[in-house]
């Protein structure tokens, strides 16, 4: 990528919009699918309207340089797809013709991901209405699950092509969650823009909204204090225990082991509520705010804090080796779902789902920001690829977090310069920020006006990278192994869907 027009960016690094490169859209499509065939990652691929044409960009991540790069292409009504040669360009590039009608040529299944108006004004088709794959033959027939599903959970549909039991193909239809998210950011921030980070993803609250809060603070010039970055990586920590701890007992559940279910719902209960000492919100709503958060830390709750995660590690110790050392649970996890690393490298897997194919990304030890940049978050890997090492990477990083956390706990001074006033946007700059959130890396990409406004803002959620990876892992599984896969991946689909 040396002998090109380049744009290389660390973490969170404002650039002036002008100094982005606009290539032909031929070597920007050249120079990515190099870039991933090299070992490489898409964070974010995207058009937004540029006058009469469209202008994409491209944000590739390079963990060995711990940089990123960004590049851009002005298109009209058309490009040669990336997706033919670049598995992981798929749902970005269906993505970009739904929105702007820009059609990636050679692609082939350009279906809508969020059933959502395009840029030039076509209407949205209805949620859900679209041509399935399909296949044909003797005692081949077809399962539709959802979009409404038993108990309280979000809608998505899944459509199975079976021969008896064994699933041959699994397409997931999403877009039911779409709220319009990123356009109702354009001309922000404003008083809502915190709110809708906070409820981009209810589980990823702190994901999320730190990375916001690191868009606006790159953007407004200001570091926040060493205090604030603590107390963001606590809250960040707890939140991927919280949820970790969550999978856990649900996965037991898929497979009919009560005991680790149950333990793991109280176990996870008392996480949140440690959440909750932080800032009073269980999910850490309110915590986080652009110049730092809303609340210090004395030492009396600091104090609460550690005996709160010493009781809740003894108690896992007790929960979930109960549940590595039943046959009957390994029995069911292992060599269940199971994906190569060749294969999580191709579709881009990211986050524990990418870790358990053994690749080894983690945004805080290869792009480290916040308390990360200070106290290294060892990478934790699995080779099988399978449910079990989806579980066992799960484990691991409850072990890193906890340790994490009670270093970032020895600090003093947690309730001292939490908060300061974060200034007026530069214009004319665009930002990438990367977070590790506990499903994986987040993207957000910001680019200002010429008032230092939003001109455009540009999410990508974990699960956007990752659904493709649990259609792959069905294939050639018996059905009933859906339940327990899908949990092992749990995947958001308001996430995805904004």
């Amino acid at each position: 990528m040396t002998d090109h027009p380049v744009a290389y960016i660390f973490n969170g690094q404002v650039l002036d919009r002008t100094d982005v490169p606009v290539m032909p859209v031929t070597r920007l499509r050249r120079m990515t699918i190099d870039h991933v065939s090299g070992g490489g990652s898409i964070s974010a691929l995207f058009a937004v309207p540029q006058g009469d044409r469209f202008r994409m960009h491209t944000v590739l991540c390079d963990p060995e340089r711990e940089e990123l790069a960004v590049l851009a292409a002005d298109v009209d009504n058309a490009y040669p797809a990336l997706t033919p040669d670049c598995w992981a360009a798929n749902w970005f590039e269906r993505e970009i013709f739904e929105q702007c009608g820009v059609r990636p040529t050679a692609h082939r299944w350009l279906k809508p991901l969020r059933f959502q108006p395009q840029a030039h004004g076509v209407a949205a088709p209805l949620a859900g209405l679209a041509d399935f794959f399909s296949m044909k033959g003797e005692e081949v027939h077809e399962v539709a699950v959802g979009p409404v599903h038993a108990g309280v959970i979000e809608p998505g549909h899944f459509r199975f092509q079976c021969h008896g039991e064994t699933v041959h193909h699994l397409e997931i239809s999403l877009g039911y969650q779409h709220r319009g998210v990123e356009r109702a950011l354009i001309g922000g921030p404003d008083r809502r823009s915190l709110h809708y980070m906070q409820t981009l993803a209810g589980d990823s609250t702190i994901g999320h909204t730190g990375a916001y809060c690191a868009v606006l603070e790159s953007l407004g010039g200001i570091q926040i204090s060493r205090a604030a970055e603590t107390i963001r990586a606590v809250a960040a920590e707890l939140e991927r225990m919280a949820n970790h701890i969550g999978d856990l007992g649900a996965m037991a559940g898929d497979v009919g082991f009560l005991p680790t279910l149950n333990y793991c719902g109280r176990i996870r209960g008392d996480v949140l509520n440690l959440t909750a000492l932080l800032c009073g919100n269980r999910f850490g709503r309110d915590l986080l705010t652009p110049g730092g958060v809303r609340f210090g830390l004395d030492d009396a709750r600091r104090a609460k804090l550690l005996q709160g995660l010493d009781e809740v590690e003894k108690d896992l110790q007790s929960a979930v080796p109960l549940m590595f050392n039943a046959p009957s649970v390994m029995a069911r996890f292992e060599g269940i779902g199971a994906l190569t690393a060749d294969l999580g490298r191709r579709i881009g897997l990211v986050g524990p789902a990418g870790r358990a194919c053994g690749l080894g990304y983690d945004v805080r030890n290869r792009l480290p920001y916040g308390a990360y940049r200070f106290d290294t978050v060892p990478v934790v890997t699995y080779p099988s690829g399978d449910c079990f090492a989806r579980a066992y990477v799960r484990w691991l990083e409850l072990e890193q977090s906890l340790a994490f956390i009670r270093r970032q706990l020895s600090a003093s001074g947690l309730e001292s310069e939490i908060l300061k006033a974060c200034p007026a946007l530069q214009p004319c700059s665009l930002v990438v920020v990367l977070a590790e959130g506990w499903r994986g890396e987040i993207c957000h990409v910001a680019a200002t006006d010429r008032q230092g406004r939003f001109a455009f803002y540009k999410v990508v959620d974990p699960s956007f990278h990752n659904w493709f990876g649990l259609a792959q892992a069905l294939r050639g599984q018996q059905i009933s192994d859906f339940p327990l896969c899908n949990k092992s991946f749990n995947l958001s689909y308001c996430g995805h869907d904004l």
